[in-house]
């Protein structure tokens, strides 16, 4: 089965076939740095971390260009209100969600451009456009004209005649008030680029087509992105792009939002996670479990609750690897992973149902311990750890050393908590049950779960 991907464009699920056999090349509109990220804007790279990793299982060799907003209207508003100059707000919040990424998991992409290092390309295209009659030039700042655009609005089904855009602030000039800005003039105090009509800065919409074109070329398989930037942002780009002479993207796939009480999280209304802080009361291969898990196109309403479900469920699968690792020895991922869990992800990215393959798997590898099969439980656990690196979840993979919360404590509290279990096994051995029983809950009351095994007794963190 070829991998499917429901494509925004068409309005349903396609086979992907690659523009260049054996290839695949994915541009993601990333961060805009005007502030620290939310678990809302790490979904997106998330997910599409998750595709670039299965693209990859198929033999696939991606190129993944994820850019960086570093100036716009919001972080200028930022200098002002921070009273810092704009590029230490961009930079420092910059690294906030490369860090967010990297504790979650993600793989660094190929290439990842600033807006502000692209500035001659944008100026190149802007001329192209108006040359070509698709863009004007009007007190400093550079429009499109939309209606010189037919395709103008095919991605979000919107009718031009009903579309009401009103004009930002200093976007004077404008022939039709729905004409967006390319280039907007330098205001007093802004940081500004020199071009031939003046000084000024990027339109937003701009930036992504000017650094697609320049990295992945003028046709490239699949732009993606949250599906709050089908409308305006993906729309224009199209637009820029395909007057410019660029066929653009192939695939259309857009992530789905993480809401708090059933809205946006966003900065501007103020419920917002912060990934930093997150990361302090969750371990981060189970922040990776929370917002991968759900299907990228649903939306994730937040809640402490559902946390606590994923942390279970993730205990769950974790529990079962430690158990076999103990009693079995080191036990290395399959070589492929189950044919369902691919057939899983082969459609439309099913991490749901792949993830309830990985879940039937444990189950089994469980019955098979209780059975003391050890052949069986070694053989689901290697199906498991294939399954679970692909997700990035495999508890045993190297790449999560250090990143969990506490590591540095761990070893401290793993000796303290066993010195406990000693006096308890010492309690069994002279038959007071009860002194025994109370240990167990008095950790049972600090968090922890134990369990007796044919090793010895195990400890975790309790779910509850």
């Amino acid at each position: 089965m070829s991998i499917r991907l429901y494509d925004t464009s068409t309005r349903q699920v396609r086979d992907f076939v690659p523009l260049v056999p054996g290839c695949v090349s994915i541009y993601l509109c990333g961060a805009t740095v005007q502030a620290a990220p939310h678990i809302g804007h790490i979904r997106s790279g998330l997910n599409f971390d998750v595709l670039r990793r299965w693209f990859g299982y198929r033999g696939y060799d991606v190129t993944f260009c994820r850019n960086v907003t570093d100036i716009d209207d919001k972080v200028i508003a930022k200098e002002h209100e921070l009273g810092r100059p704009w590029w230490q707000i961009s930079y420092a919040n910059e690294r906030a969600f490369n860090d967010g990424y990297s504790v979650l998991g993600c793989l660094p992409p190929t290439v990842e451009p600033r807006a502000t290092g692209h500035v001659p390309e944008m100026v190149e295209m802007m001329q192209t456009l108006i040359e070509r009659g698709h863009a004007y030039a009007a007190d400093g700042n550079v429009y499109f004209d939309v209606r010189s655009f037919p395709g103008y609005l095919s991605l979000s089904n919107q009718e031009l005649d009903n579309l009401r855009q009103p004009e930002g602030e200093g976007e004077t000039g404008k022939r039709d008030p729905r004409d967006f800005a390319m280039w907007k003039a330098a205001k007093p105090g802004e940081p500004s680029w020199e071009t031939p009509w003046g000084r000024g800065r990027p339109g937003w919409h701009l930036e992504c087509s000017a650094m697609a074109h320049k990295y992945l070329g003028s046709a490239f398989d699949i732009h993606g992105g949250g599906i709050d930037l089908i409308f305006p942002h993906h729309e224009n780009e199209i637009a820029q792009s395909r007057a410019y002479g660029d066929d653009f993207a192939n695939f259309w796939v857009h992530n789905a939002w993480v809401t708090m009480s059933g809205e946006k999280m966003s900065k501007s209304l103020g419920n917002s996670v912060l990934v930093s802080e997150m990361v302090q009361r969750w371990r981060p291969i189970v922040l990776r479990y929370y917002l991968a898990a759900p299907h990228y196109r649903s939306t994730i309403e937040y809640s402490e609750e559902a946390l606590r479900e994923a942390e279970s469920a993730f205990g769950r699968i974790e529990g079962f690897v430690q158990r076999v690792v103990e009693r079995c020895g080191t036990v290395e991922p399959a070589a492929e992973v189950p044919p369902a869990f691919a057939e899983a992800m082969d459609d439309d990215l099913g991490v749901p149902q792949a993830l309830a393959i990985v879940h039937t798997t444990v189950r089994q590898g469980n019955a098979a311990l209780n059975a003391d099969d050890k052949d069986n439980a070694v053989a689901r656990l290697a199906e498991v750890r294939a399954m679970l690196g692909v997700l990035a979840l495999d508890p045993l993979d190297p790449m999560w050393a250090g990143a969990e919360r506490g590591e540095d404590l761990h070893g401290v509290v793993d000796s303290l908590v066993r010195l406990v279990l000693e006096q308890r096994q010492a309690a069994r051995a002279r038959k007071d049950y009860a002194t025994a029983d109370a240990i167990r809950e008095q950790l049972g009351q600090a968090g922890l779960a134990i369990e007796d095994t044919p090793s010895g007794p195990r400890w975790t963190i309790s779910s509850q």
